[in-house]
């Protein structure tokens, strides 16, 4: 059974728990075959951040339309065609890429079998009950074009990335790459973070013309941990595989294939892979993560405090 754990910080939801897609009612008469569960959205907490994922069915559709929010895709299942800038692009598994606001797109499902992809907004897409004006306008029909592959290379496709699993593997990293290779970046935005077991590839962030948001894949070493911390922004989590243990707001659970976790600024979380296999989730942030200061550990203050023989201030901490 879901639990409201709104006033602790953080929101989560199991596989089990998560409802059946449903076509957004702004969309109902500008779509088929689209279906939409919502992870995250105002009703759980969040300020800066909405998430869901996205079924479109084989032959299915959703209209131009244009946002007045950010937004950004990973695909996880088929190969959908995305309408953007009088270009079709035809994408697939562990393709994404960001929509900046403004941006006129449509997506369509040619292909025979259905389509999968988690979107992510910033700031938080405004609810079907929300009293605020709307935040997603549909615009003429663009009939499109035949859909092509993604070209990683065309400096005109700036807006998308592919991730492939060769990437989160550092010992593929010990030689240089093809200058061929489509992952080719023209700075180190995309070279691959490792640190304490863990394993961040960036995805979308400013270099692709995102604002308000990152989203990046994280992946976890048997016995690779994040000690618990707290940031000055939200963060979410969607499990792409394997399990991991986390803690929010001092409560631990286990997270599996699908488990969605958002944490929003403040809250105090940490992970564990107590596994003997690998972990692997999507994340993403909004605000942007600050130049500095992006990262409150615990046991740094905790040092400081044992170090010098004090305790923290009980109640307000103003001064």
């Amino acid at each position: 059974m879901a639990t409201d754990t709104r006033h602790l910080g953080y929101h989560r939801l199991t596989v089990e728990d998560a409802p059946e897609p449903t076509t957004p009612a702004a969309f109902a008469s500008h779509s088929e075959g689209f279906g939409r569960v919502q992870l995250l959205g105002g009703r759980h907490g969040a300020i800066h951040t909405s998430t869901g994922i996205c079924d479109l069915a084989a032959g299915g559709r959703i209209a131009p339309h244009v946002h007045s929010f950010e937004e950004s895709f990973y695909v996880l299942e088929g190969n959908p065609v995305l309408d953007v800038d009088g270009r079709s692009v035809e994408l697939g598994p562990d393709r994404c890429g960001v929509l900046p606001v403004g941006t006129t797109h449509a997506w369509r499902n040619p292909s025979g079998a259905p389509g999968r992809f988690f979107e992510m907004q910033a700031p938080r897409a405004r609810e079907d009950d929300d009293p605020a004006p709307p935040d997603t306008f549909f615009v003429p029909e663009d009939p499109g074009g035949e859909g092509a592959a993604v070209d990683l290379r065309d400096p005109r496709n700036q807006r998308f990335f592919r991730l492939d699993p060769s990437q989160m593997d550092v010992d593929n990293l010990k030689l240089g790459s093809k200058v061929g290779e489509p992952q080719v970046s023209a700075s180190m935005a995309t070279a691959l973070l490792a640190y304490s077991g863990i394993a961040v590839k960036m995805l979308v962030d400013e270099r692709l013309g995102a604002a308000l948001h990152t989203m990046f894949m994280v992946h976890y070493q048997p016995g690779g941990v994040a000690h618990p911390h707290d940031h000055p922004l939200e963060e979410s989590y969607l499990i792409i595989d394997g399990e991991v243990t986390a803690e929010a707001a001092g409560e631990r659970f286990r997270m599996g294939v699908g488990d969605f976790l958002w944490c929003g600024a403040g809250c105090v979380h940490a992970f564990y892979n107590e596994s003997d296999t690998a972990v692997t989730w999507l994340e993403t942030s909004s605000p942007q993560p600050p130049a500095r200061n992006s990262y409150r550990f615990n046991r740094d203050w905790d040092y400081l405090a044992e170090r010098e023989g004090v305790k923290a201030a009980e109640g307000s901490t103003q001064s």
